[in-house]
């Protein structure tokens, strides 16, 4: 099957960076989360194209509104540009539950060419996020406040779990 997604990334070539999705002066850009997902755009990002890049600009690709998603067809493979935004959510997570626990946390991200797959993360031998990952080429979320409640809420049950189990967790 050819390759049939668009990547967010060339239809935002298209798009100048006056019309993003994000506003430079939004309050979440301010919090740990979106700080730790620039950190990470800013790692995978090997010819600094990011570098002269505001902050928002850098988070707009996870950002898919309706419009964006009436582009994205429904079925279609994700691109390496998608698939590289979906580690980068789930390192993320991971790096914010080290700075929480002090465990060294590691996302594992299995994906097929198709889209489908499985995110988890663990802490020692204890798994404390396992999600199940389906039309990754329609990755993104609504807008940056949902996509750092998703965060967060993932966040809070690994502390929960680790909390409970920390004894595998340790391990």
């Amino acid at each position: 099957m050819a390759n049939t997604s668009i990547s967010m990334d060339r239809l935002k070539a298209s798009i100048p960076s006056n019309n993003l999705v994000i506003a430079a002066d939004d309050p979440v850009l301010e919090s740990d989360f979106a700080k730790e997902m620039v950190r990470q755009m800013r790692a995978i990002d090997s010819y600094g194209t990011y570098d002269k890049w505001g902050v928002n600009r850098i988070l707009d690709p996870f950002i898919l509104t309706k419009e964006r998603k009436q582009e994205i067809p429904i079925v279609g493979d994700p691109d390496e540009e998608v698939m590289a935004r979906v580690k980068v959510f789930y390192n993320a997570i991971a790096s914010m539950i080290e700075k929480e626990c002090n465990l060294m946390a590691v996302p594992l991200i299995n994906l097929t060419h198709e889209g489908f797959g499985r995110a988890l993360i663990s802490v020692g031998k204890l798994i404390v996020m396992d999600r199940t990952l389906r039309d990754v080429h329609r990755f993104g979320f609504p807008s940056l406040a949902k996509m750092k409640t998703e965060a967060d809420k993932i966040l809070s049950v690994a502390m929960e779990l680790i909390g409970k189990h920390s004894e595998v967790a340790g391990l």
